[in-house]
């Protein structure tokens, strides 16, 4: 083949040599036709060669249908063979261009950015959300092809070194990824633990020999914020900051994959797989938060970092547009951690990913009794859905402006969300949609017919029916978490209408729902509901043991929605007596302790104290 000739017709010739050389039996097996396409295909020009080996088969084809002669045609057959084991390899060579392609343009993309901006340009060039992204083993490469421009500007050798070092971690860090689960107990699953001693974060810390990520890892093994982590950590260079990348993307993917992939419980599986993708976007937060005054440029490559994250997360099946994303945290991590996802979601254009971030943020803030700001995300987010066609999307945030409404008495707002959702969930057919306007609509009519105060009992008929038919939509599609809502609701429902036992079933119902949907916002609910349940039945032991543990939950996420609770313990304190109640207390200690741990059960009593404070 002379490389004179133009690109087409050099590529018509070497397709014609492989077809011509397996036609006299030169050509022994599949692999040397692929050694011979990687040979003689110029690495950017697979478009050029493709139409080449397109024009060949088509011409080929229309001989093997045309072609009276049974030679001739016998003779074609075989060549559109042979062109044929040339388009299967040349898929398996163009596989190879691709990934040789991406990791030549990550090198030109880094070591032609500007300085200051290489950081930014290599953390763009690894995003895992690219069209072509990197494997594991092409950001080796990268590393390796950095190397040879380490003596023009010490960012590449920087770079290429964080990335090996970060390589090393992760190789003393895979046989522990998981361990840490199996050191404690199974209801403790997750990012929680006894501080400083188990857990991952104090696990990975004794594998990981670097000094900062290991730092970092006992930082957050005491549930302390990484933002005060990076204050101290403003002065660090390059290396060690993208070694700590590598270290924290390969862990959370590798969680992300783990949780995934558990046959035994597919619904643990996921809220696992929540878990860790809103932990490490709120640990990215945080960084960004801390570098921000004296490290700028780390600072942009944190939030670069957790904006890949959530992009990842919100392209997932299981990407929570109704709820249960407060499974597997626990303690003082969780508190106010999603603000922090707030700011940096603000310099984003709106896509619709941030759609459904944005509703996420939405319905955090409205367990945490933020009920204007849950609003304007909500708003948000439903523009943007309506704009990029995310009907799903759009339902959800009808929905969770409905329940915000509800939360600010606003009935009449909350009506019509419900309503507006449940037409376009019928239009589109989103049966998770309807089954939740079902039971917005039907609990906003309860309540508005409490505000309004009709006692009678047809006034709440048609709502109920609504919650019924929400319920049973639910249990028909298995979704727990709307089944969970359904429950819960109901419960309610029938408490404003004063049918404490019938609550009482919905309730215990809904309770049992959010604990295996991984619900603590739910599961805190209903508790503090069936304490009032049981208040107006009389059981004053129940009442204090349902009410005391709701009160707990709900403070330890945060949520307003704990000071109900604690006003109907502190009224049925001032009834009974402070040594009765404190009595009752002490005897449901034994049933307390297994869901709250010792610490829980010893802070009880400062909570109430707190509300007394406050009232």
């Amino acid at each position: 083949m002379s490389d004179s000739l133009p690109l087409r017709e050099k590529y018509l010739a070497l397709i014609d040599e492989i077809v011509q050389n397996t036609l006299k039996g030169k050509i022994s097996s599949q692999e040397l036709v692929y050694q011979m396409l990687v040979k003689g295909v110029v690495v950017g020009t697979g478009e050029v060669f493709e139409l080449a080996l397109s024009d060949r088969l088509n011409s080929t084809q229309q001989q093997v249908d045309t072609e009276k002669d049974e030679l001739k045609q016998a003779k074609a057959t075989r060549s559109l063979r042979a062109i044929k084991t040339i388009q299967s390899q040349w898929q398996r060579a163009q596989q190879q261009n691709k990934a040789t392609e991406a990791i030549v343009y990550a090198v030109k993309e880094i070591t032609t950015a500007e300085t200051g901006s290489r950081l930014a340009a290599f953390l763009r060039v690894t995003d895992p959300n690219r069209k072509n992204a990197l494997n594991f083993q092409q950001v080796q490469q990268v590393s390796k092809s950095l190397q040879q421009f380490a003596q023009a500007d010490s960012d590449f050798q920087q770079i290429s070194e964080g990335i090996n070092r970060g390589v090393v971690s992760w190789q003393r860090l895979q046989d522990h990824l998981v361990s840490w689960m199996y050191e404690q107990s199974r209801e403790s699953i997750g990012f929680g633990g006894v501080p400083g001693e188990r857990g991952p974060w104090a696990t990975w810390a004794k594998q990981v020999n670097s000094e900062f990520p290991q730092a970092l890892f006992r930082k957050l093994a005491m549930e302390q914020s990484a933002i005060e982590f990076a204050q101290q950590h403003n002065s660090i260079n390059l290396r060690d900051w993208v070694e700590m990348a590598m270290i924290l993307q390969s862990l959370q993917r590798g969680l992300v994959n783990w949780f995934d992939q558990q046959p035994y419980n597919v619904k643990a599986g996921s809220n696992l797989s929540i878990s860790t993708f809103l932990t490490f976007a709120v640990i990215w937060s945080q960084l960004a938060n801390g570098f921000g005054s004296g490290a700028p440029t780390y600072s942009a490559g944190c939030s670069q970092v957790m904006l890949q994250i959530l992009r990842t997360f919100a392209q997932r099946p299981y990407f929570p547009l109704y709820g249960g994303i407060f499974a597997s945290f626990s303690g003082s991590y969780l508190r106010d951690a999603l603000n922090y996802l707030d700011e940096p979601l603000r310099a984003v254009e709106g896509t619709q990913e941030k759609a459904r971030i944005l509703t996420l943020l939405g319905y955090s803030q409205r367990a945490f009794g933020q009920y204007q700001r849950s609003v304007e995300f909500h708003q948000h987010a439903l523009n943007i859905a309506r704009n990029a066609g995310d009907r799903p999307c759009e339902i959800a945030n009808l929905n969770h402006l409905s329940r915000t409404y509800v939360a600010q008495k606003m009935y009449a707002e909350a009506i019509d969300c419900s309503q507006r959702a449940l037409i376009l969930s019928r239009q589109t057919g989103d049966r998770t949609g309807e089954a939740n306007a079902l039971v917005n609509l039907g609990y906003s009519e309860v309540m508005q017919a409490q505000q309004l105060e009709h006692t009678e009992p047809e006034t709440y008929e048609m709502a109920i029916h609504y919650l019924q038919q929400g319920l049973t939509l639910s249990e028909r599609l298995g979704d727990l978490q709307s089944k969970a809502l359904c429950f819960s609701s109901l419960g309610i429902a029938y408490l404003v209408i004063e049918q404490p036992q019938t609550a009482l079933k919905y309730l215990e119902d809904g309770l049992q729902t959010a604990q295996i949907s991984g619900d603590l916002y739910l599961q805190g609910l209903n508790l503090a509901n069936l304490a009032e349940a049981y208040y107006l039945l009389q059981d004053q032991e129940k009442a204090i043991y349902t009410g005391c543990l709701g009160m707990y939950l709900l403070n330890q996420i945060a949520s307003n929605e704990w000071h109900k609770a604690a006003g109907l313990l502190i009224m049925l304190q001032a009834q009974i007596g402070e040594e009765a109640f404190r009595n009752l207390l002490q005897q449901n200690r034994s049933r307390i302790i297994p869901v709250i741990g010792v610490d829980g059960y010893d802070y009880i009593p400062q909570l109430l104290e707190e509300y007394k404070q406050n009232l």
